[in-house]
């Protein structure tokens, strides 16, 4: 039963995953749309940045709330 379920698991992520490739290839065009007119690229830094070091610096973020919230109530209930 077990490897009846990861079959199907594998069956059905390999599934999406050709669907969702299948269905971004106009994502690829090299042609512009009319009226497309694209801003400056970002550099190296500026892409790292936006996309590596602020979504780790959100997360440590939110894990140090929640961590000095939960450390508030365990000393609430002790006291």
């Amino acid at each position: 039963m077990d490897k009846k379920n990861a079959l199907r698991a594998g069956a059905l992520a390999s599934g999406t995953t050709l669907m969702m490739l299948l269905m971004s290839s106009p994502a690829l065009a090299l042609t512009r749309d009319d009226g497309d007119d694209p801003g400056p690229g970002l550099s190296v830094v500026e892409t790292l940045g936006l996309y590596v070091v602020a979504p780790i610096v959100l997360f440590l973020v939110i894990a140090g709330l929640v961590m000095v919230g939960d450390k508030s109530r365990k000393q609430e209930k002790r006291g």
